[in-house]
């Protein structure tokens, strides 16, 4: 019993100031308590939770890294033991050393620092803000670690220093609970908002992770990754209705190449741990190695900076309104059956009710699980961690000695500097050498070396090469397997700046690129821009906000057209141009369903949006159509053209995102400033037929050559492509159509390809 007492005494003085009494619970500060249905926090609401959560304690501290798109705080909170929380600045001396092997003078400095370091832990919540139950989550877990007194917790606080951000997207969580809250008690309860819920880019900002476009992804890079350097980043998600309860990883192949094996092993074991965790506490329905690969960099910053990515997906309602799936209702998931047992689904959910509640108590029990495996092997984490950064500066054969980037040229100023600021954000070391000749190989001034015995060279690497996705079958000569996103990222041809390969080892004098290099962005763009419309239809489409973000950045004035306003007619009067972003014709022909959503949404541009078009373009006004839309002006319009690819099975082409190689007529006015070799990027796309009756109104700019114009990534059926028209120009009345078989803006880093969308803006 003395012992007992005595330990208790000792908890005591360990965390001397605060007890759970006087932290307030979630309920106190939102009015209810997270996971209750048909209930979502605002986010003003999740902000004040945290700070007082943070006056009550001494185990955690919320900072504002900075504001969000539409201007909401982006908040973070650091939540370790009181002892630790005392200690921050040093435990991110030991992180940055670790990270840098080059930093570390012995093997015993090494062990000094494992033995003192925690693991730290990044857990990110909300970036698809539909997923309503993350967010909410944080709260739970949040309260949790600053007033839980148990074993459990003191270890986790003891062994780990917790990074929390409760949403990567604060501007969704207010567009989803308005949304919500309007449709409360209606037929429309439950259904997403009928715009994109980041304002920009919507889904997509889970895309973001290398590209650093967006101000929310910059400030967790900033000032959460990039000065933290943590061991594991815990994302959190959610998923469909209808499979398993919860995903987390090992992740399906293919793994992108670069990952360094200890990462991937290590993403091996916490997403079974967590599973066995799960699994323990009798909540079924947990799936790994199933669904989500781990390709696309896009998505994984941790992968290339020693880190693990862990992705937790839990299965969805309807928002916050409960849902119930019948077993009948269950589908097959990739590598999985919900209805059957097996080696990575081994206890099944049965099917029934399914509410907010159930989500959150996965997120927080999945979480918990991964912190405790954290804290309890910190000193592996640790480890391997150092020892990830070591693999990366030393010499191997599968990687070269340096990526030389090629000084600028008029025609690749602006991508190039694009490309070196967005390696710098990614803490990747740039060199610049005056002048250098080495075994006569002759490097002109301005050249810039990516050397690659650094820590992020995976990183580089992985951003500066081209891409080989498998050939991956459902069965041998069968249908493709689809990625689970995108198979190329090669930024020196999305960004139209020439890069070379250095295998052998050169010396020399060279100054480090310390800071971003300035861009241009007006030098891509007409000297007078014409009076621009860009359709929004309430059919959010991703492609359309990366759109306005282009144009934004480039200071490009437009005006949004929704349904309604392109239905009225009377187009000529307002605009010069009008441009249709990426979306399938039935989408913007028919829009929202009738019945799911209030009359003031549905019905796309109908009958009377597609005549107005054709007035507008015979009145003289320029339609600017991208990628799939392009299909409906081709179908709505009755343009004499025809899109070869459209029909086609997946076994005969196939091309899920990739950068191919496009011929440009540079004498026509849409390619001014452009070289005659450029890129398209591919996803879903068009590939343009001319009848030969018509060809004396259709102008063809870009087009495909003879020979597969694959540069990186995967494509089957290339040959389907073969000669074929990229880009084309018809003339319909006294204006013209400009269809766009891909995507010039992809992502908002295309860069080589935005001056063809420019031009086509040009007064």
């Amino acid at each position: 019993m003395v012992l007992g007492l005595g330990l208790v005494a000792l908890v005591s003085a360990r965390f001397p100031t605060k007890t759970s009494a006087i932290v307030p619970t979630p309920a106190t500060v939102i009015g209810f308590e997270p996971g209750e249905d048909r209930k979502l926090a605002s986010w003003d609401q999740v902000v004040q939770y945290f700070r007082r959560l943070d006056a009550s304690s001494n185990r955690i501290l919320v900072e504002e890294l900075g504001r969000s798109t539409l201007g909401r705080p982006f908040i973070a909170a650091t939540i370790s033991s009181p002892q630790n929380m005392q200690r921050l600045d040093r435990f991110r001396q030991i992180q940055r050393r670790l990270a840098d092997p080059r930093l570390i003078a012995n093997g015993a400095e090494v062990d000094q620092l494992i033995a003192e370091g925690r693991t730290i832990v990044l857990i990110t919540f909300g970036i698809h803000s539909t997923e309503v139950g993350s967010t909410l989550s944080s709260l739970n877990l949040a309260y949790r670690l600053v007033s839980e007194d148990s074993p459990e917790m003191r270890e986790i606080l003891d062994g780990c220093i917790i990074l929390l951000v409760p949403s990567l997207n604060p501007d969704g969580v207010d567009i989803v609970k308005q949304w919500y809250d309007r449709t409360l008690n209606t037929p429309y309860e439950g259904t997403s908002p009928p715009q994109l819920y980041h304002h920009y880019v919507g889904h997509d900002n889970n895309r973001d992770w290398y590209a650093f476009t967006q101000v929310e992804t910059q400030l967790t890079v900033d000032k959460l990754h990039n000065v933290w350097h943590p061991q594991i980043v815990h994302d959190v998600h959610q998923m469909g209705t209808t499979g398993a309860r919860m995903f987390v990883p090992p992740y399906l192949d293919p793994i992108e190449p670069n990952v360094d094996p200890l990462i991937v092993q290590g993403v091996n074991f916490l997403g079974t741990s967590v599973a066995w965790e799960l699994t323990a506490q009798r909540l079924p329905g947990v799936v790994f190695n199933a669904i989500f690969d781990a390709w696309a960099p896009a998505r994984a910053y941790s992968h290339y900076h020693g880190g693990l990515r862990i992705l937790s997906e839990t299965a969805s309602a309807r928002l916050a309104t409960p849902i119930t799936i019948t077993p009948q209702q269950l589908r097959p998931g990739r590598n999985y059956d919900p209805l059957r047992s097996s080696w990575n689904f081994p206890m099944p959910w049965p099917g029934g009710q399914w509410r907010l509640h159930d989500i959150t108590r996965y997120m927080e029990a999945g979480a918990v699980a991964l912190l405790r495996n954290a804290a309890r092997y910190r000193q592996h984490w640790l480890r391997h961690f150092y020892l990830i950064g070591k693999r990366a500066i030393e010499p191997r054969q599968d990687k070269p000695f340096a990526f030389v980037i090629q000084p600028e040229t008029p025609t690749s100023a602006v991508g190039r500097a694009w490309m070196v600021n967005t390696l710098l954000r990614g803490g990747v070391e740039i060199w610049q050498a005056i002048e250098l000749t080495e075994n006569g190989r002759r490097f002109p001034p301005g050249s810039l070396f990516v050397f690659l015995n650094q820590p992020y060279s995976a990183f580089a690497k992985t951003l500066m090469e081209s891409q080989q996705y498998p050939d991956l079958r459902q069965y041998p000569g069968g249908p493709p397997i689809p990625p689970y996103d995108v198979t190329a990222h090669t930024l020196p041809l999305l960004m139209g700046a020439p890069v070379t390969t250095l295998g052998e080892r050169i010396t020399g004098d060279f100054i480090e690129v310390g800071q971003p290099l300035r861009i241009n962005h007006r030098a891509l763009v007409p000297a007078k821009t014409a009076r621009l419309g860009i359709y929004q239809s309430y059919t959010a489409s991703m492609d359309e906000g990366w759109t306005r973000w282009v144009l934004d950045q480039f200071q490009i004035p437009y005006t949004v057209l929704r349904d309604g306003d392109i239905r009225r007619g009377n187009l000529r009067t307002r605009c010069d141009v009008i441009i249709i972003p990426d979306g399938s014709p039935d989408a913007i022909a028919r829009g929202l369903p009738e019945g799911r959503y209030p009359p003031e949404y549905v019905g796309g541009l109908s009958a009377a949006g597609v005549d107005a078009l054709k007035q507008f373009v015979q009145a003289g006004g320029r339609l600017v159509a991208l990628n799939r839309a392009s299909d409906f002006a081709i179908e709505y319009l009755g343009l004499p053209v025809r899109n070869v690819l459209r029909g086609l099975t997946s076994s005969q082409f196939y091309c899920p995102g990739s950068i191919l190689r496009m011929q440009l007529e540079t004498s026509h006015p849409l390619a001014r400033g452009m070289p005659a070799q450029s890129i398209a990027w591919f996803e879903y796309g068009g590939a343009f037929e001319v009848a030969p009756e018509q060809q004396a109104s259709v102008q063809v700019v870009g087009r495909y050559g003879a020979d597969n114009p694959l540069l990186s990534g995967w494509i089957l059926g290339h040959e389907r492509l073969a000669n074929k028209a990229a880009v084309i120009q018809i003339s319909v009345g006294r204006g013209h159509v400009i269809l766009f078989g891909f995507r010039p803006q992809y992502r908002g880093h295309s860069v080589a390809t935005f001056p063809l969308l420019f031009n086509a803006l040009a007064e």
